[in-house]
């Protein structure tokens, strides 16, 4: 994606929060692949800020699951420039799946 100006903060990069946003996001995604029928409740979101991204750079994210078990899913996101490859954040996203009622 390209970092768009309304998610820039006062030193006109890529604002943490979004960045934040963003891991959980694509990491409850992530659940929906292994066929979840819910992306669950964060439980721990943690982020690991590396570098800044500026407006109109490209960026990549990739996430994925370290384990979806019955109960908790554990996932990993890493965003970088496009063009370099450089990290600009590491996340980890914990979730409580809810068990599904048997009707």
């Amino acid at each position: 994606m390209k970092v768009p100006p309304r998610l820039l903060n006062a030193g006109n990069f890529l604002h943490g929060g979004a960045t934040a946003s963003l891991v959980d996001l694509v990491g409850s995604a992530v659940v929906f692949t292994y066929g979840a029928s819910s992306s669950g409740v964060s439980v721990e979101i943690s982020i690991t800020y590396l570098d800044s991204a500026f407006v109109g750079e490209e960026i990549e994210i990739e996430a994925k699951a370290l384990r979806v078990g019955k109960t908790v899913a554990v996932i990993t996101v890493e965003i970088r420039k496009k063009k370099s490859g450089k990290i600009i954040a590491q996340g980890r996203h914990t979730k409580y799946l809810a068990p599904q009622s048997k009707m």
